[in-house]
Order: C-alpha cells, then structure tokens, then sequence
C-alpha cells in the first residue's frame, strides 16, 4: 500500500499543496478547488497495485478537480476510471454529459480526457484504474457506455467487485493471485463498457467483442509460447486471420502491441522476482518471446525508461 495523502500528518500551510500533488499522480494533471478553508481540509488518498490495475480509496473535504483540454493534451498513458461514490454524492461532467452519481452509485471517467468531478461536504470514493490499451475497446464503447451504466446487468456486479477489492485490498495486493485479480478486474471493466456501451441493433458488433474477449484471454495465457501467432489464435477460434484483425480493428484494439506490451510486462516482473535471479536477461527476452535481446532491451527502455539490466538492479535493491 502506498498513502498518497493524509492531511492530518501536515502542517495547515502545506495541505494544499500536497492534495494538489497528490491528486495530480493519483488522477492526472488538473486543477484542485476546495470548498472548505486550509485549515479544516481534509483528504487520504491509499492506493494499491492488482497487477495491471490500480485500486484507490479516497476520502476527502468537499473539492472539484478540473481537467482542462491544454492540460489533457499533456497526457501519459490513457486510462480510464470506474468509481464507486462510498459517501456523499458526486457530480461528474465529461463529454459534454452530466451525471450525479448517489452514494453506490458507479461512474467512469476517461482519465485522459477533460472532465470536471466534485463532491460537497465529507466524502468518499472507492476507484478501479484500468488502462484503455488494456481493454481493447473502441472510445465509442467507453463513452456511450459512461451515461448508460445502470442499464447494464453487469453494473451492479462491477459495484460490488470495485467496493470489496478496495476493501480487502491490503491482503489482496500482497497475495501471489494479485497479478491474475487485476486482470480479471480489467476483464469484468470490459464486460460493463461492451454491454452499457453497444448500440441498438448492433448485435455482431458485441458478439466481436465477446469473441475478442476470448481471444485475450487465450492470448495471456499463451505470452511464453514461442509458436503464439495470430495464425494460432485464429484457428483456436474458428475464424480466419482475416476476422481475427477486422475484430480488432472494429474495437481499436492492436493485437500485434499489445501482445508485446504484456511480453514486456511479464518479462519486467520475472527480472524482478529474486527467483529468477540466476537467468540471464537474453534468457527471459527468449523465455516471454523476444529472440533478439538487443530489440528486447530498447523496447523496454521505451516502455519502463529503464534498461532491463538496470530494472533488475533497481529492483534487487529494494528493501
């Protein structure tokens, strides 16, 4: 667990300040209001890491974060969150739709994008982040899926899922499980988006999805296989090479990219893991599909700003 914030630890003068910050790496770059004084602020912001996925529990004195579109331009990596209001009410606008979420309500918003969220009085949230290159749907899903979340059988699943990982989410993060947890929680995000998000009449769209679904998760398990191929997932599900990458294209999704975004992940975790200490770094590129350890190197570079040998330094020394 990591405690982005506690304002009770700090000094009045610096509390501003320091939820600014705090807002700023636990959200994205944007404008903090608060609607009480410095003196009687305040906010804890916990977060914790489920493998690809990001859990965050938040109470806080009344505020609005304000995303504008200069500073969305600026942004890392897309992702999205669903947020579950724990305590007061929250107002939530993006895309030109307002929504007032009650307390056990759901929202999404799209991280990457401008939005304006507050709540009023002491308050309360329980998040799942998720990266959208993760969910391999389209922005259309997510943002169609946003104002028609309650329509959804899965909507209230996803409530459920979202309050009891944040609950239990000092034990479940320290558990071996937690990389296959996050992604699970990313699965049931992507079920939620596809089935809020599809428009009438467009049944072969959402069966692709499901279909693409499947094929990820066949994919994740299959990352070490040397003979993964797009030929290989095809036949695995009945459908020609040809489907395989119209599937993907109508979802916006890479098949190619993020294969090798989840090669690099799991290749980061094992040059991590003090078990494989005696691999060499040429031995895990072969072991999660890079044959040629130089191209492994600066995509990882690119991806983590470390070299792999560098990580796995970084990482021994860690306490």
């Amino acid at each position: 667990m990591t405690v982005l914030i506690d304002t009770t630890e700090l000094p009045v003068a610096e509390r501003v300040d320091a939820v600014y910050t705090a807002m700023v790496e636990a959200v994205a770059p944007c404008y903090v209001i608060h609607e009480a004084p410095a003196h009687t602020l305040h906010t804890r912001v916990e977060e914790w890491q489920l493998g690809g996925a990001r859990v965050l529990r938040t109470e806080s004195s009344g505020f609005r974060l304000l995303r504008t579109p200069k500073q969305s331009r600026r942004s890392a990596s897309p992702m999205i969150a669903l947020s579950v209001q724990t305590r007061a009410a929250g107002r939530h606008v993006q895309f030109a739709a307002e929504q007032l979420v009650p307390p056990g309500g759901l929202m999404i918003a799209d991280l990457s994008a401008p939005y304006d969220f507050s709540w009023s009085g002491p308050g309360g949230a329980a998040t799942l982040q998720v990266p959208i290159d993760q969910l391999g749907v389209s922005a259309d899903v997510i943002r169609r899926a946003m104002t028609r979340l309650p329509a959804s059988p899965v909507y209230h699943l996803l409530i459920e899922h979202v309050r009891r990982i944040t609950a239990e989410a000092p034990r479940l993060s320290d558990d071996v499980s937690a990389p296959e947890l996050g992604a699970a929680s990313v699965e049931l995000a992507r079920a939620l988006l596809i089935s809020a998000g599809r428009s009438a009449g467009t049944g072969r769209p959402v069966l692709a999805e499901t279909l693409l679904t499947r094929v990820r998760e066949y994919v994740r398990a299959r990352l070490t296989d040397p003979n993964l191929s797009p030929d290989s997932v095809a036949a695995a599900h009945n459908i020609s090479v040809r489907y395989l990458y119209k599937i993907c294209a109508q979802a916006g999704f890479s098949l190619e990219q993020w294969v090798i975004g989840e090669r690099l992940r799991g290749a980061r975790d094992e040059l991590a893991d003090p078990v494989a200490a005696g691999r060499t770094v040429a031995v895990v590129a072969r072991r999660w599909g890079f044959s040629d350890p130089t191209h492994f190197g600066r995509r990882f570079r690119a991806e983590y700003g470390l070299t792999p040998s560098e990580w796995r330094r970084r990482s021994q020394d860690e306490p």
